[in-house]
């Protein structure tokens, strides 16, 4: 069996994976991802016990107990690439054995779900209210560092995206993945869904003029026209094309839900959106850890 050299499985002098400074004994099956550091302490304030708590640089790991399950926290930061790195570092430490630096046999299944703020992209969702990714349409350029192929599916709705909103080649090569069937429907009842588009930057990926003139000032426009069946663009964020792409093609399962802080078509931006964050953590943590 190959052997992972040092300079390609980064590892700490302690035997931690080198960005997240974790071991293997350090997290549990079920992780909540988020962006924001200071998020970790609020999460891990609902559970049970907490067993560690560790960080480096902006990468904070709380885990503990949470209705008898055992589940982590962490702070991934902002960006597709810091996701390359928690992704990456997170299944090395389930499916690598550290110490042989060799890939195991039996490989594990971690569920992934990513908590954070967004911006719709269509009237009908309110600031302060939830949005779930059905599907990750990154505009970021990620995946197409790694051998993916997509499905029928996500191929024929890639396809259709690009068509409608006349994606120009100037901006990036995108792609589409679908996230975790089984976590959509374990944690999205009464959530609204559909396509989340990921943006490499908050400005301009995003469509924001401040001084600098776009590439392609109708391309949120596009987004909110967009309609293929029942899917449609429902907001913009920074992290999911990302997380599914490399949950998909590592075998975990991932999931995205946001608050709306921000109603791009309505010029809305939230009062506090705390208490509809606070309402989420707990949606997520009670949905996650449910036994039904």
């Amino acid at each position: 069996m190959k052997k992972l050299a040092p300079s390609e499985l980064v590892l700490n002098p302690d035997g931690s994976v080198y960005h997240l400074k974790l071991k293997p004994e350090h997290i549990g099956q079920k992780i909540i991802v988020v962006g924001d550091p200071g998020r970790v302490a609020l999460i891990s304030s609902y559970f049970d016990t907490i067993e560690c708590k560790i960080s480096n640089r902006e990468f904070v790991t709380h885990t503990g107990m949470y209705n008898g399950e055992r589940v982590s926290a962490i702070a991934t930061g902002i960006g597709t690439d810091n996701i390359d790195i928690v992704l990456n570092e997170l299944d090395a430490l389930v499916n690598i054995d550290l110490e042989s630096r060799t890939v195991k046999t039996e490989l594990t299944s971690l569920e992934i779900v990513r908590i954070g703020t967004c911006g719709a992209m269509q009237k009908d969702l309110p600031v302060d209210s939830f949005v779930m990714s059905q599907y990750g349409f990154g505009m970021d350029g990620l995946l197409n560092f790694y051998q993916f192929t997509p499905d029928k599916e996500e191929e024929t709705l890639l396809h259709e995206l690009m068509l409608q909103t006349a994606y120009s080649p100037k901006i990036t090569k995108p792609y589409l993945v679908k996230g975790s069937s089984k976590l959509i429907e374990k944690l999205g009842e009464g959530i609204a869904k559909g396509i989340t588009a990921t943006a490499p930057g908050f400005y301009g990926p995003q469509g924001r003029v401040l001084r600098l003139a776009l590439n392609d000032g109708q391309l949120n426009d596009k987004f909110t026209a967009f309609q293929s069946e029942e899917n449609r663009v429902v907001n913009f964020e920074m992290e999911t094309s990302a997380l599914y792409g490399l949950s998909k093609l590592l075998g975990h399962e991932a999931c995205t839900l946001c608050v709306i802080v921000a109603n791009r078509l309505a010029n809305e931006f939230s009062k506090d959106y705390h208490p509809a964050m606070t309402k989420l953590i707990q949606l997520v943590l009670a949905r996650l850890t449910s036994k039904g």
